[in-house]
């Protein structure tokens, strides 16, 4: 499947204006068999209660089925199984779980858009895209603010995006590139195939697939045409100083020179917005200061005086980062070898440090690994009605597992010239 999605690539690429064709028979069963083998094992199943290995002990006559129902058009997919997980502030957020089926013919969708589209989107986007990532992203706003004459920030938010796309936008942006009838009805039935909640369906008449694998390269198409061409192709040529976008999925940030022009932008971001269906969420969007116009006013400056970004961890994620530590550690303490324990505990903070250890938030990531600490002694202390530690010898006991101290993994300061200010 991967030579035949290389050569997609390579005519998407050739020619940005033509539409591409004959690409639903790519889900055939060789190619979906590949697909099932990169899903992930332990999810929850769908509503038809199928899971992974259950389907995997038929999987060629699954899939023989599944295709010949796609030929027939009769496969249609069923309606995602709606459950809530908890949030940071209490709040329950509603998460959707497709059928076995249905994630095995997301995948291969999903491969066959990112072939066409990795071509067309922007270096501003970052999110959801097989080589770049968040730290990206972070590291490039970095030098867009000290290496550009930045002195006003546009940090928007979206409401209820992945929930408000609206779906016959999205299927014209879709026809700009794809021409196969077939594998946009794939689409749009996917677009329109609902939840269920408590025996009930519901209709989705707007919106990507609730916790579909597609769900995330839709919407980075549907923002492509959306913003980010709008700001490179019809904004930037139209401004008189530096305006800048870095996004990643929903979120993102646009980087203004002059404080008028950066006004005006989010006026007409606005106005954009509305014309697809979409608005900023006004207690999440910011218009800030920033660069020499906030420079006497700021408290935070470099040791070589230049304006310098703060960064911390949201206190939201904080919250649940704790909550989840905490969880596990009073769930798990007496049911694993205390070995075992501080392996997983190492993993834990270790993976914690790696994706949140960037330029400025150290105090942060300390802050997480003192607290962890805190938690692992309350619980071990737990694990009997006699208490085994004070905090003296249990700092002496820790000591024996080389527990991965609080870093900075991506440095976003790594060039070497001084700061350049305007």
């Amino acid at each position: 499947m991967q030579t035949k999605l290389n050569l997609i690539s390579e005519i998407a690429k050739r020619d940005g204006e033509s539409k591409i064709n004959n690409l639903a028979y790519l889900l055939n069963e060789e190619n979906l068999k590949d697909c099932f083998s990169l899903l992930s094992k332990g999810k929850a199943a769908g509503i038809d209660g199928v899971t992974l290995e259950e389907y995997g002990a038929n999987l060629d006559s699954n899939l023989e089925n599944l295709v010949q129902r796609m030929k027939n058009q009769a496969y249609k997919p069923q309606p995602v199984r709606r459950t809530y997980i908890p949030k940071a502030d209490g709040k329950l957020r509603p998460l959707g779980i497709p059928s076995l089926e249905d994630k095995i013919v997301q995948k291969g969708m999903a491969r066959i858009l990112e072939s066409i589209y990795e071509n067309e989107f922007l270096d501003s986007s970052y999110g959801f895209r097989p080589s770049k990532n968040c730290h990206q992203a972070l590291k490039k706003l970095n030098d867009i603010i000290y290496k550009q004459p930045v002195n006003h920030i546009i940090d928007a938010d979206i409401k209820g995006f992945f929930d408000n796309v609206d779906h016959d936008w999205l299927m014209k942006f879709l026809e700009v590139r794809i021409s196969d009838p077939n594998f946009l009805r794939l689409i749009k039935r996917f677009l329109k195939n609902g939840y269920m909640e408590e025996g009930i369906k519901h209709a989705t008449d707007t919106g990507t697939p609730q916790g579909g694998i597609v769900s995330p390269i839709l919407a980075n198409i549907y923002l492509h045409y959306v913003l980010d061409l709008w700001i490179d192709r019809a904004l930037k040529p139209n401004c008189r100083g530096t305006v800048e976008i870095v996004r990643y999925a929903d979120d993102f940030v646009i980087c203004v020179q002059y404080k008028d022009e950066a006004n005006k932008i989010l006026i007409a971001l606005k106005e954009r917005l509305k014309k697809f269906n979409l608005e900023l969420a006004e207690d999440k969007t910011r218009l800030i200061e920033f660069g020499k116009f906030a420079k006497t006013n700021a408290k935070e400056k470099s040791r070589a005086g230049a304006f310098k970004i703060g960064r911390k961890t949201d206190k939201k994620k904080s919250k649940l980062k704790m909550i989840g530590m905490n969880t596990w550690l009073k769930d798990v303490r007496n049911l694993i070898p205390i070995k075992e324990l501080w392996k997983t505990f190492r993993a834990k903070l270790r993976g914690h440090f790696q994706y949140y250890g960037v330029s400025e938030n150290y105090r942060s990531i300390k802050m997480f690994y003192q607290e962890s600490l805190k938690l692992m002694y309350k619980w071990l202390n737990r694990r009997s009605q006699k208490k085994s530690f004070n905090w003296k010898t249990f700092l002496v006991y820790i000591g024996r597992f080389e527990l991965p101290q609080p870093s900075i993994h991506h440095d976003f300061y790594s060039f070497k010239s001084s700061f350049r200010e305007y």
